[in-house]
């Protein structure tokens, strides 16, 4: 078997006057994401999935990759992951070169799946559980006004919504709002709009007065109100936080039993977090901005973190992502992965957790799921009893829907071996 053609598919946003129209409460997802397809000369065809400037990663997988992938044997996928990340770390690997190996990864393992007639868990080493419990990120999309809700003084019914349905964790960010934004040096406080929403992003707080502590306090102390200790609750940071500031987060929170304070200080300097970690009893968990087993390396052998959270579509795919739960499982570490991204990074992140020893809890999005991640791909994931269920099917278990290329602001990009001649 050999590999003939590579495809990347993305998506030319619409005018943000248009897609206010159909969604008022969330920015449009398909622009930020990539999709690549890997075909083979008997039939198969691979998918992979990455996030974040999408136009950056497909002349990697092209120009760079290609020639490293067509006319060889996908199912040599250590081999495949070593040859790329060697070739683009000549020049520093940790941004879309990253970001273009995990997504052409995780179409060799669907192949590898496919073509063995199994599960990509299976492939890895078979199930350590046959589901994973889930968490809901409380962003808005869809019928779900989640973002909105906890913002605007309805946590509480938030909670007791997602409990409801059987959703028993969720995560919020209730101090972002008082960090600097992107808006800076006049207006610092002035919300970021970028891709047609408010952005996470910003530079780091070394303020936070008593007054908007106790506001964001007040947010978590609504969901204990409502739900009491039936919702677990994970605090995001977004990295928007300095030390002292982060310190004094975590000391607040601490009377109300959080499941993990989460990359609160941005995650270049690893010995802050030994140091915080020393002033809180709440578990840190380190997140997606991490890639590869090299970056986890020193938080896991410095113990600054109590909880490891990679991202397959960004840090190195499925063969990056059971050596970074390994190395976690060593030391006694639960995995966690990182969603928010879109329906083939689900997929694959929940056959990882499916399969490792460690596992802990999976992230994800319910409006994503009930909502565009259906314009993707042909099958939804099952979410049931607060659980990710996989179906005994070959590969992934999903695809892309047939009708994606069609789309007017569809871009599909096409590497083939005669492609490869004409160089």
């Amino acid at each position: 078997m050999k590999i003939t053609r590579i495809e990347t598919i993305w998506f030319e946003a619409v005018p943000q006057s248009e897609w206010a129209k159909l969604n008022p409460k969330a920015r449009q997802a398909l622009p930020n994401n990539l999709w690549v397809r890997i075909y083979t000369d008997n039939g198969l065809v691979g998918l992979g999935e990455t996030y974040y400037l999408p136009r950056a990663v497909a002349p990697i997988i092209h120009d760079i990759f290609a020639p490293l992938l067509i006319g060889r044997d996908p199912r040599d996928i250590e081999n495949h992951w070593s040859n790329m990340f060697a070739l683009v770390n000549f020049c520093g690997a940790y941004g879309a070169e990253m970001r273009a190996i995990s997504a052409v990864d995780v179409a060799l393992w669907d192949i590898a799946g496919q073509n063995a007639g199994e599960p990509i868990y299976t492939m890895l080493g078979g199930r350590s559980r046959d589901r994973i419990a889930i968490y809901n990120t409380c962003v808005g999309y869809g019928k779900y006004d989640d973002l909105n809700a906890w913002l605007t003084g309805k946590a509480g019914e938030l909670a007791e919504n997602l409990v409801a349905q059987g959703i028993t964790a969720m995560k919020i960010w209730p101090f972002d709002q008082f960090g600097p934004t992107l808006s800076g040096p006049v207006d610092s406080r002035k919300p970021m709009v970028i891709w047609g929403a408010q952005t996470a992003a910003g530079p780091r707080g070394h303020s936070l007065s008593h007054d908007e502590l106790k506001a964001g306090i007040a947010i978590v102390e609504d969901i204990r109100r409502a739900v009491g200790d039936r919702m677990q609750i994970a605090i995001e940071g977004h990295a928007r936080w300095d030390l002292g500031v982060s310190t004094k987060i975590a000391r607040a929170l601490e009377p109300l039993d959080i499941m993990w304070l989460e990359e609160i200080m941005p995650p270049d300097n690893v010995d802050s977090y030994v140091r915080l970690k020393q002033e809180t009893t709440i578990p840190i968990c380190q997140s997606e901005r991490v890639f590869t087993r090299y970056g986890f390396r020193p938080w896991i052998e410095k113990g600054a973190a109590d909880i490891i959270m990679p991202d397959l579509s960004w840090g190195g795919g499925l063969t990056e992502g059971r050596k970074i739960a390994s190395m976690a499982d060593t030391y006694f570490l639960p995995v966690t992965c990182h969603d928010t991204i879109g329906p083939v990074a689900l997929w694959a992140a929940t056959h990882l957790m499916h399969h490792i020893p460690n596992a802990l809890i999976m992230e994800t999005v319910r409006g994503y799921i009930d909502g565009w991640y259906d314009d993707v791909v042909t099958d939804r994931i099952e979410v049931r009893d607060g659980h990710l269920h996989l179906p005994d099917r070959p590969g992934l278990g999903t695809k892309l829907r047939d009708d994606i290329v069609d789309r007017p602001n569809a871009r599909i990009e096409i590497t083939t071996e005669d492609t490869l001649k004409r160089w």
